[in-house]
């Protein structure tokens, strides 16, 4: 009887609608604690560029800039140490992932960590629409 109560007390909690509506709300603690950059405001050559998609994803493309790292949000917390070596004096550090909301979320963790990060807002496809660049196993791309 008592494992009956707790698996429809689990099933509540797992209620669809109620765990988009957390997830919402989740996203909107992140934008409110997390800068986000335009792309139109970033610097290539002063920015530490965390893609924080899947490899699948990845290798569709990334940001062609000096400095990209490329780490699944899952594994963004075990990283930590390489993303402190690989940060340089006075470079800003921007988390991005394919329309943005991994990116905020991986830069909110970062920031947690003590690393300042920012969130591209748009993530990778904001990117492109503005005319960036993107590169892959097969060269280097842009949207025409």
């Amino acid at each position: 009887m008592d494992y009956l109560k707790n698996m429809d007390r689990f099933h509540s909690r797992c209620n669809e609608a109620l765990l988009r509506e957390n997830f919402q709300n989740l996203l909107k603690s992140a934008k409110e604690s997390v800068q986000e950059i335009e792309v139109k405001d970033l610097d290539l050559e002063n920015t530490l560029f965390i893609d924080v998609r899947e490899p699948d994803e990845i290798l569709s493309g990334v940001i062609e800039a000096k400095r990209v790292l490329t780490i699944p949000r899952g594994k963004l917390e075990f990283m930590y140490q390489k993303i402190i070596d690989s940060v340089e004096d006075n470079s800003i550090v921007v988390c991005y992932c394919l329309k943005g909301a991994r990116g905020l979320l991986a830069a909110k963790v970062l920031n947690d960590l003590g690393i300042d990060a920012k969130n591209l807002k748009g993530g990778i496809e904001e990117w492109v629409k503005n005319g960036g660049f993107i590169r892959n196993y097969l060269g280097v791309f842009k949207l025409i």
